[in-house]
């Protein structure tokens, strides 16, 4: 079983306790450890992130369970599944004191082939859940590019619409959204790293993070105005690279983009 002399003292304690209360019970095959203490980059505002693999014929079993397990391995404060992120599997719970969020993913050792990282193996029965993760590759799912530009245009021009009609607050989402969904995670994945939003950008596309302060609005026409400029620069600086491996529609752009312009005019004509 792994020691953590590198890992912030709670998260150390934590794991410890875990781990020991985790081999008690027949159920549980193995512990693994994905996130930041997998990248080695943990530190004490970081979450932790374990798999708790079980065998087939018992999953649903524990699945049911889960949240008795997380009780029993340590201070549960609460919980609640993924379904928000798409991950059923998932139980995120807050423990403490002191607080401590820690992402519980439930898997069957049918199913840990199929992962999107390879987990820090923490503790195992007789190397059945290595066996099991040996059995495919991890595969992190990469930006659709082609899917971001069929779509990204659209998106501009209901944001614009939004911006016409005043909805600022819609306009302010929307560029949140075009931050986490199109242009962190291109420049994430130009910087050689995950495409996982705009998820610790600042360390890993420090210019790229300066650069995208310009798409961060506040509650004023002017600056979402400005902001959605600037998010229609960064895309096309982004997208300039694959330009050759794109289906472009034209006319959707210009058209979205002539939009924009009258909605910036009559907004600087209304203040």
């Amino acid at each position: 079983m792994h020691s953590f002399p590198d890992v912030p003292a709670a998260h150390a304690a934590f794991l410890t306790r875990a781990l020991e209360r985790l081999q008690r019970d027949p159920r549980v095959i193995g512990v693994g450890a994905g996130g930041s203490l997998l990248t080695k980059s943990i530190d004490e505002f970081s979450d932790l992130d374990l798999v708790i693999a079980s065998e087939p014929t018992i999953y649903e079993t524990v699945l049911n369970d889960r949240n008795g397990i997380a009780a029993c391995i340590g201070p549960l404060l609460a919980s609640f599944t993924g379904e928000h992120v798409g991950e059923p599997r998932l139980l995120v719970c807050l423990y403490g004191p002191p607080l401590l969020h820690v992402d519980l993913k439930f898997i069957s050792l049918a199913d840990a082939a199929s992962r999107v990282e390879d987990p820090l193996v923490l503790w195992e029965r007789d190397g059945r859940f290595s066996a099991a993760l040996c059995a495919a590759a991890a595969r992190y799912p990469q930006p659709d590019v082609q899917w971001i530009e069929d779509r990204f245009w659209v998106w501009i021009h209901y944001a614009a619409a939004k911006l016409g009609r005043g909805e600022l607050f819609e306009v302010i989402d929307s560029l949140a959204f075009l931050r986490a969904h199109v242009l962190g995670p291109l420049a994430l994945v130009n910087a050689g790293g995950r495409p996982t939003g705009v998820r610790k950008i600042e360390f890993a596309a420090p210019a790229f993070a300066r650069e995208m302060q310009a798409t961060v609005a506040t509650y004023d026409v002017g600056t979402c105005a400005a902001a959605l400029r600037a998010t229609v620069q960064l895309y096309r600086d982004l997208r300039a690279p694959r330009a050759s491996d794109l289906k472009r529609n034209t006319a959707v752009e210009d058209a979205a983009m002539t939009y924009l312009a009258e909605i910036e005019k009559r907004c600087r004509g209304a203040r």
